[in-house]
């Protein structure tokens, strides 16, 4: 079936790349080798389950082998389209289409019913903001970061809480028995005060943007289960003092974003109020609550949709009006309440759980109160395509999203680094997300290693035991030894070289920058080790992120991998003509970037930057990661050797 070929990341074969606007042409071409023409070449596009087929035009043949090209106009609205080729040589039918991986590209032939490229159609004028392109984000889970209060005092406290009194202590859940629910949940003390004062540190380390898990009023720790939308936890402060980060945070340079759970709030709140806690008539206790609506009851009052049937999380209807009135269109609605306040965004929880409508209503709200504040969406698949409860969702067509949580780069760069995929599968995997992905997405997506909801990622490459394979106590008891921390600090330093390095915008986990370890929630939630730092591996962030900020080919350059060999993966980011891939006036840069996954193993490799870089001429190079290694080189070629788990930034001149 190697008779056809069609490379959709090659532009020969698909004009313009990736994603387009509507009502774009589209050139598309297939190459057949064959010693007569075939008597049937045409182009299967798909739209909205509707194919069309398109004859294919002979362009070019030459020693058997034929060229033939299509052309069709992207949809005049928002989609998805979908294509393949079907041919019939010597009277056999064949068909060719997308690879079984799905990941774009080179793709494979067919004898019926093949797989599809896609292409996704987006708004005309698509952008997202530039300050989300430029920046990297830090992202706090608030109770462990820092008590800001001088005596530590823990303000507020909850009742029925387990106050832990050492700051080192490790986070537990004391459940109930049966159930399993959560029946005390565990604090340390950290608060808004404490993310003030270490505004400093953040900037330091070179965060522009702080995203907060969930402050406003609950029962948990976590503040997924909403007790009140317009009211920070008494345990973290007040209104006033959130007020008064943002005003100081952007002093510093740096934004904060908010977590919007919009999905469901806390059974323990305003709204539902279960454990009669506050005054007023939430939806459980009657009726005739103002926010009876708001829920989904199956038998009243006890039985009800909740979130992944967890009860203390009650979803809500967000179709209906006083909700919508509520979060979106009032104009004291919770989505502008915190932008006044300062907040610049939202991140927002589970966001397949939200309708379409909700999702764009929302959005329209955020930016007719600010232009430039964000939603950033939680997304763990790839975006464009993303089907939920039976749904196709749109989230990158112009509308919707600014970012996503961009897990498949998380992914990714782990399989890659870890030797489960090698440097060419890891390239295939990047340009599927760059194909799929709105030009102005991609390289606004939210590009993490870590978050509270998975393992520590020095626990993940540390070569400990898998989680799956332990025990609730092995896990509480298992840490890294003296060589596994070794080999899994020079693992993160190579992932973080990529993070920084590559399209889209870096975000950090609290604590990982100073090697922070542990497995899945709640150990991945362990307060951040104030006074007790690995300063070599906050040394590296600190350098690597510097690097990112110093040169924006490193934000918005052009981006082309350029070696694949197993261990060792390359790549040049560049602007030239003083443009970059939006058009937008930048100095002039090329920087390569190679890596060796390699532990044992060092990789020497033949550099031709002349064919790198054909418009222009290398003459030194300068290692960026050692300012002090200024390389002269002839006839713009050299050798240049990686060590085992080392990389090289090298700007070109």
């Amino acid at each position: 079936m190697d008779f056809m070929y069609h490379n959709s990341h090659d532009e020969y074969y698909r004009y313009p790349f990736g994603s387009v606007p509507c009502d774009t042409k589209i050139n598309i071409r297939l190459k057949i080798k064959a010693k007569t023409y075939p008597q049937t070449v045409e182009l299967l596009l798909i739209t909205n389950d509707n194919t069309q087929s398109y004859p294919m035009a002979l362009i070019d043949e030459s020693r058997n082998e034929y060229v033939y090209e299509g052309e069709v106009n992207a949809a005049s609205f928002p989609c998805l389209m979908w294509y393949n080729f079907h041919v019939v040589a010597d009277g056999r039918s064949f068909y060719y289409g997308n690879n079984k991986n799905m990941l774009g590209g080179i793709g494979e032939g067919y004898y019926r019913a093949p797989k599809s490229y896609q292409i996704t159609v987006h708004n005309q004028g698509l952008s997202t903001p530039n300050w989300l392109k430029d920046g990297v984000m830090y992202q706090i889970f608030v109770d462990r970061f820092f008590n800001g209060n001088e005596d530590n005092k823990i303000d507020n406290l909850r009742e029925n809480s387990l106050i832990h009194f050492h700051w080192q202590d490790t986070p537990i859940y004391i459940r109930d028995i049966e159930k399993g629910n959560v029946v005390r949940w565990d604090f340390f003390g950290g608060n808004l005060l404490g993310v003030m004062k270490k505004l400093p540190y953040l900037k330091d380390l070179g965060i522009t943007i702080v995203y907060l898990n969930p402050i406003f009023e609950s029962s948990s720790n976590h503040k997924y289960d909403t007790a009140d939308y317009k009211k920070i936890d008494p345990m973290f402060g007040t209104n006033e003092l959130f007020k008064e980060l943002c005003a100081k945070a952007k002093e510093y340079g740096i934004h904060i974003i908010l977590d919007g759970v919009f999905s469901h709030t806390g059974s323990d709140s305003i709204y539902f109020n279960k454990d009669g806690t506050y005054p007023d008539l939430g939806a459980y206790q009657s009726q005739d609550s103002p926010y009876f609506k708001w829920y989904k009851f199956h038998e009243y009052p006890d039985k009800y949709e909740s979130w992944w049937g967890v009860d203390s999380m009650p979803n809500v209807n967000e179709m209906e009006s006083t909700y919508q009135d509520f979060i979106i269109h009032d104009e004291d609605s919770v989505s502008k309440y915190w932008l006044k306040y300062g907040a610049k965004g939202w991140r927002l929880d589970v966001v397949d759980e939200l309708p379409g409508q909700f999702l764009k209503m929302l959005r329209k709200a955020v930016k007719e109160e600010d232009p430039e504040a964000i939603l950033l969406g939680e997304v763990w698949e790839d975006a464009s395509n993303k089907v939920s409860y039976g749904e196709k969702r749109e989230y990158l067509f112009g509308d919707e999203l600014d970012s996503v949580t961009n897990y498949p780069f998380r992914t990714a760069v782990l399989d890659f680094i870890l030797g489960r995929i090698d440097a060419h599968a890891f390239h295939c995997r990047l340009m599927n997300l760059y194909e799929n992905y709105p030009l102005h997405h991609f390289y606004s997506a939210m590009n993490l290693i870590g978050s509270h909801d998975v393992a520590r990622v020095l626990t993940l490459v540390g070569e400990m035991p898998s989680e799956d394979s332990l025990s609730l106590e092995e896990k509480y008891k298992l840490q890294l030894t003296s060589d596994q921390k070794e080999l899994a600090i020079s693992r993160l330093k190579l992932l973080t070289l990529l993070q920084m390095t590559l399209p889209g915008m870096p975000c950090i986990y609290y604590g990982d920058e100073v090697g922070m370890e542990g497995y899945g929630d709640p150990l991945c939630r362990q307060a951040y080790p104030w006074g007790f730092e690995n300063h070599d591996l906050l040394s590296w962030y600190k350098k690597i992120i510097s690097i990112r900020h110093e040169y924006d080919t490193l934000k918005t350059g052009k981006w082309l991998s350029i070696i694949m060999e197993n261990d060792i993966y390359g790549f040049v980011r560049s602007i030239d003509k003083g443009l970059d891939v939006f058009n937008q006036a930048k100095s002039n840069n090329s920087i390569l970037v190679i890596i060796n996954r390699n532990k044992e193993a060092a990789h020497t490799i033949d550099i031709d930057f002349n064919s790198i870089l054909k418009n222009a001429s290398v003459g030194t190079i300068i290692d960026l990661l050692d300012a002090n290694n200024k390389i002269e080189i002839g006839e713009g070629s050299m050798q240049l050797t990686i060590p085992p788990l080392e990389g090289k930034v090298l700007l070109l001149y």
